[in-house]
């Protein structure tokens, strides 16, 4: 089998990325210092997988202690990188700590991709890039417009990185940007945990619904939107985990034509907030609790993806409902509960 390393499989999405990994045959390890998860999604995957992984719990800013992890394992073919900070109000907060963590790591990865002579880099990027736009769905050759938080911009210097990278280097790399992940397995044995005081909107809701939070507030009804609420594009992430196991067979069969090919995953339909709480109340079956507040640093009025680029490369579609996103969500937080 051809070995895969994930980093960050512990977290939301690379855990269930392995899982998609190894249904498609896929050996995987994985990296995660579980500096922003606590390890469980494991046994998680152990359980729907049958198997368990290997995981180093390892600072991939420490190069020393990465090298470590490809000298133990001179058979990776591959690498999906998922792990950095993601959280935009603490990026605001704290972004000598993002910039540090989400760089390092991504150079020291690509330094041992010369080192050991891995061919094949996906990059987990986001649809944040794109920054404040006026025009819609974004395409990958949409301009980038102003981004709100040293997020975004860790993630536009990682995609500079990498443009670079390949232009002299044997690594063929993908960028993913993909837009709003939610939703949990169909087992509901993995799914979010966040790390902290959650800022998404889908890990709010469910603290809302399962009484670990009084109410949703909604952060501003005065954008220049169809109901005044933000708009985005929500994607369950096992269609996201499906489109990085793609993306690594796409690059391994050698049919990519560029050293570095940016594509964009998501749904292609944009959804407001409001949308999102009446989605939930007509699939759930009760009020959510919600009021409007003031908008929030960081935000973006709108954004959604033109995903056509997934379609052709990838023959990748997203087949997952906002529904099957709020139910299967809901059912992981009922576990957990």
């Amino acid at each position: 089998m051809s070995k895969i390393l994930v980093t960050g499989g512990c977290g939301y999405i690379g855990s269930h990325t392995i899982v998609d990994l190894s249904k498609k045959g896929f050996d995987v390890i994985s990296i995660d210092n579980l500096s922003r998860s606590d390890g469980s999604a494991l046994s998680g995957i152990k359980d729907i997988i049958g198997k368990e992984i290997e995981n180093y719990k390892i600072d991939l800013c420490d190069l020393n202690l990465l090298r470590q992890v490809f000298n133990k394992n001179r058979d990776i073919i591959g690498i999906i990188h998922f792990a950095a900070y993601k959280s935009v109000p603490e990026s605001i907060e704290m972004p000598l700590d993002y910039y540090s963590n989400n760089v390092n790591s991504l150079l020291n990865l690509l330094c041992c991709c010369n080192e050991f002579n891995i061919n094949h880099f996906v990059f987990s990027s986001s649809c944040s890039v794109y920054g404040n736009l006026d025009t819609f769905p974004v395409s990958e050759d949409t301009p980038m417009g102003y981004v709100e938080c040293p997020y975004a911009y860790s993630k536009q210097i990682g995609e500079q990185i990498l443009k670079d990278f390949s232009k002299v280097s044997k690594t063929n790399c993908i960028a993913l940007r993909y837009f709003n992940p939610v939703g949990a397995h169909e087992t509901h044995k993995i799914g979010e945990i966040p790390y902290g005081i959650p800022g998404n909107l889908f890990p709010i809701i469910m603290e809302v619904a399962h009484n670990k939070r009084k109410q949703l507030i909604v952060h501003g009804q005065d954008y220049d939107t169809r109901d005044g609420s933000c708009i985005r594009d929500f994607v369950h992430v096992m269609d996201i985990a499906e489109a990085h196991t793609k993306a690594i067979s796409y690059i391994t069969c050698k049919q990519q034509n560029s050293a570095l090919e940016i594509i964009n995953l998501g749904t292609g339909n944009g959804i407001s907030i409001f949308e999102v709480i009446d989605c939930f109340e007509k699939t759930i079956g009760f009020k959510l609790n919600h009021k409007v507040g003031s908008r929030r640093d960081g935000d973006i009025a709108m954004i959604f993806a033109n995903n056509e680029k997934a379609k052709r490369l990838l023959k990748w579609e997203p087949k997952r409902s906002l529904s099957d996103m709020i139910e299967s969500a809901y059912s992981w937080n009922k576990r957990l509960n």
